[in-house]
């Protein structure tokens, strides 16, 4: 794995650091009847075997059936997968919160989750939330916390609450065709060190993707480095801090979901591209990051 890009969640008082790959495996969209149930069965068994162990799903999505399709692929290999999923902001109060996990754990077929995000803030207090995610944790049902499509306010009024500041990630919407975070989300998170998913990396919830996938200059890119238009939006998400090819250690996961075993197969290799500094300067050109804050993107 030393050669391969991870994201470090820091340690907790209760767990140890964790290095993750730095592209993991989406489930928006899946359990819903849009592919063959087992070739999302197959494509998360086949992500695991290539090395891309996080699994990121939702209580949302396909209103438990994503969880279901998790579950069905990790019968038998649970230990192989870094599991997260979400609870809905109205289910995040003091008891509910506890029947939500509990529901999602048994769709997933396992006594744990790795990590239980807040899928968006909602009118229910944050403390109360952070007090259900504790009371988790303590009974061994979930290992870590976090919060997602939360914007930088949100982000320091969660981190000041007791407890808030063990917050382990923020899940939010980023590709090369959006990206608002960078300009006072991402800068904060880097010095709070509380690493960034990726989610629709590569615009997969809207008719951009059309558009970033067939832009001349992506397409021209990816060409003269061999790989796919999708690997160069993947690899661009996940790129290091500093403009070094040759840091491995990142703050940003991605999590793209694909359905079929190539599809799933190239962007594990996304992994291994190094983006020089005339592709990263030729993509900032084409897609510039804004020079004032722009709000949070949500899909």
């Amino acid at each position: 794995m030393s050669s391969t890009p991870t994201v470090t969640l820091a340690a907790t008082a209760h767990e140890p650091a964790v290095e993750l790959p730095a592209i993991g495996q989406g489930t928006w969209f899946m359990g819903e009847g849009l592919a063959p149930r087992r070739d999302e069965v197959h494509a998360l068994q086949h992500g695991l075997e290539c090395g891309l162990r996080l699994i990121d799903t939702a209580e949302m999505y396909g209103d438990g059936g994503a969880e279901e399709v998790v579950g069905e692929a990790l019968k038998g290999r649970r230990d192989q997968a870094f599991l997260v999923s979400k609870v809905y902001p109205w289910n995040a109060g003091r008891d509910s919160a506890i029947a939500a996990c509990e529901a999602s754990l048994s769709r997933l077929g396992t006594d744990h989750l790795d990590l239980y995000l807040l899928h968006w803030p909602g009118g229910i207090p944050l403390e109360e939330t952070l007090e259900a995610f504790e009371r988790l944790r303590e009974a061994g049902k979930v290992r870590r916390f976090g919060v997602s499509n939360f914007d930088v306010d949100e982000m320091a009024t969660l981190t000041s609450l007791p407890g808030g500041d063990a917050c382990a990630v923020n899940q939010v919407l980023y590709h090369l065709g959006s990206r608002g975070i960078e300009h006072s989300l991402l800068p904060w998170q880097r010095k709070q060190g509380i690493p960034t998913m990726a989610y629709c990396p590569l615009a997969q919830a809207g008719s951009l993707r059309r558009d970033l996938l067939t832009h001349p200059e992506v397409t021209d890119i990816a060409a003269a480095l061999g790989i796919t238009p999708a690997q160069l939006l993947l690899a661009w998400a996940i790129r290091p801090v500093e403009a070094s090819v040759n840091d491995t250690q990142r703050d940003v996961i991605a999590i793209p979901k694909a359905t079929g075993l190539d599809h799933v197969a190239q962007n594990a290799a996304a992994l291994t591209v190094e983006l020089d500094e005339t592709s990263l300067k030729r993509l900032d050109a084409a897609f510039p990051a804004p020079n004032r804050k722009p709000p949070l993107d949500i899909v």
